[in-house]
């Protein structure tokens, strides 16, 4: 008799269940291990993530994570206080960038955010005390992560407040849908599945965090 394989779930090679999102692929499934869903409080490592999620809107995960390196060499490594100075000629030669997705909208609004984002490590000592403030309550978080309950989930009260309040601060391609992925991402709220071997490893992670204020 052959064994039910769980909704959303994916046993890999080494007999291991995972989110079946990532589909099997070595890069795709390390980044699922090593990244998604485990808390960061690094203020660069978050302010990557937002724009990346921001460049990711209509286009696959996987496309930007593959040009995530090219990426970091365009945008100055993601540092704030150096990408704050980029100016329109900036703008113009990554659009000749073949390496990142050459939108000129979401180049600008990298640049045009990182100025932004001075202004709230300015407001707040830091993006991961801003954002770290958003961390959604267990009572609002469904009772079982399952596939069932996350599937339908494209944003949420936390992701919406967080869209408002930075989109009130003049952030841009900051929507809630683009939001409740970046929460994703950053471990502000941890979607592994029921049965995920990682679950466990990030609730672990979140539970030894000191959490930024």
């Amino acid at each position: 008799m052959e064994a039910t394989i769980p909704d959303g779930l994916r046993a890999g090679d080494d007999q291991r269940w995972r989110c079946a999102w990532q589909g099997g692929q070595p890069d795709y499934q390390h980044y699922h291990d090593h990244e998604w869903g485990r808390p960061v409080v690094d203020d660069r490592r978050l302010f990557e993530k937002i724009c990346l999620e921001g460049f990711q809107s209509g286009l696959s995960w996987l496309t930007i994570l593959r040009k995530r390196e090219h990426f970091r060499a365009a945008f100055a490594g993601f540092d704030i206080e150096r990408l704050q100075h980029f100016g329109d000629d900036d703008i113009e030669r990554l659009l000749q960038d073949a390496g990142i997705v050459r939108h000129r909208g979401k180049i600008a609004s990298t640049i045009h955010n990182a100025r932004q984002a001075v202004r709230l490590r300015e407001a707040f000592g830091s993006l991961a005390a801003y954002f770290w403030r958003f961390e959604p309550a267990p009572a609002d978080r469904p009772v079982r992560c399952d596939y069932a309950s996350l599937r339908p989930l494209t944003q949420t009260a936390a992701s919406l407040a967080i869209s408002k309040d930075l989109k009130k601060r003049g952030w841009s391609f900051v929507g809630p849908t683009t939001m409740y992925a970046f929460m994703q991402a950053m471990g502000l709220v941890n979607d592994h599945l029921e049965g995920c071997h990682v679950r466990d490893a990030a609730l672990a992670e979140r539970a030894a965090l000191v959490v930024p204020r």
